[in-house]
């Protein structure tokens, strides 16, 4: 391969990066640069990554190729909204449920489950749950109900292929609240079986202090302050929060940090 040819390699790749595939593009850089002279490497590769690192791939190639292999297939990030009041109502009832699926290679979000969900007990929603969370009473009204939604999740784990028992994926919380306290007390009310995936998770909180040393008495918000995050959305939307929980989880992962379930067996 002539330089003058190489070079061509190099300016078509630099010209289609952004179109290109991410998945693919370390492959076709290394198809290109397993051709090139070393003279043209050597004069192209910082150019090469220079002109990727403006179309977004840059960061990402480096921390493919940096951060350690996780535990796990697929994180299951989960944030509950549910029906509050000062003082507090009981019981409580789930009224928003999402799940992102985040890959365990590449820290990205592959799948979403959101469903809202018609509470029963105290189907109105009081002032100061709208307020707090952002839920209106028609966004829950005619929704399906709880043991509706999760026939719904078993459904969907099931077309991800999170119920093959090859792969490894485990639910993430920000706290021990939503899966130890809130889905298991509503589930015991109503006489509701807790399917075994939601029996192990991580606490996202003790995560963040294993890694960082410092515990985020703010959840969330502290978590986003201490690694420099600009926080995604509303606090106290489910889905939002969500989507801070899996950016805060990149992150770690990218700094090296393996993830480890922190929930001790039923």
């Amino acid at each position: 391969v002539s330089d003058a040819s190489g070079c061509s390699m190099i300016a078509l790749l630099h010209t289609g990066a952004a179109k290109f595939p991410q998945n693919l593009l370390p492959r076709a850089r290394q198809a290109v640069c397993s051709h090139l002279p070393a003279g043209v490497l050597k004069g192209y590769g910082s150019i090469v990554s220079r002109k990727l690192a403006s179309h977004g791939f840059g960061a990402s190639m480096a921390a493919m190729s940096s951060f350690p292999p996780q535990r796990y297939h697929y994180f299951l990030v989960l944030d509950f909204e549910a029906t509050c009041d000062k003082p507090q109502i009981h019981p409580q009832e789930i009224i928003e449920f999402p799940i992102l699926k985040l890959n365990g290679r590449t820290m990205e979000i592959e799948s979403t489950f959101h469903m809202y969900v018609q509470p029963v007990v105290h189907p109105q929603l009081t002032p100061f749950c709208t307020e707090l969370t952002g839920i209106i009473q028609g966004m829950v009204d005619g929704q399906p109900s709880l043991q509706q939604v999760l026939e719904r999740v078993d459904e969907w784990m099931a077309k991800e292929g999170l119920l093959d028992p090859s792969v490894k994926s485990i639910f993430v919380t920000c706290g021990d609240w939503d899966l130890k306290v809130m889905l298991p007390g509503q589930c015991q009310y109503l006489g509701l079986p807790v399917a075994d995936y939601f029996k192990q998770w991580i606490n996202l909180k003790k995560a963040y202090s294993f890694a960082m040393g410092s515990w985020p008495k703010n959840g969330l918000l502290d978590m986003n302050k201490g690694l420099n995050l600009q926080h995604i959305g509303r606090p106290h939307s489910g889905i939002d929060d969500c989507k801070n929980i899996a950016n805060i989880m990149k992150t770690l992962a990218h700094r090296g940090f393996i993830f480890k379930q922190t929930s001790k067996p039923f």
